[in-house]
């Protein structure tokens, strides 16, 4: 069976209820030095990492579980991703 290789583009946010003390003190810096039209400023993560599996819905399964697991904390995290084929492989 042959092998694709993915590139998974995750994004972990605060969710919106959840208090965010470094946006906060970015948009604070953003408007001292003169950035006025910042109104609010929310911080997150950005991931990128590879996988190869047998099919895409295997490794949307997959790095789902890696967020939800380790990556991003479902308590008071949102996380969304992209999954970008790279190459595919013949396996025997």
């Amino acid at each position: 069976m042959s092998q694709q290789t993915y590139k998974a583009l995750i994004y972990v946010t605060l969710r919106p209820s959840v208090l965010d003390p470094e946006g906060t003190a970015v948009a604070s810096g953003l408007q001292q030095q003169g950035y006025t039209e910042v109104e609010e400023v929310r911080m997150g993560k950005y991931i990128e990492l590879t996988l190869t599996t047998e099919t895409e819905e295997s490794a949307r399964k997959r790095v789902n579980q890696m967020c939800h697991q380790l990556l991003a904390n479902p308590v008071i995290e949102n996380y969304r991703f992209e999954l970008k084929p790279l190459t595919t492989t013949v396996g025997g």
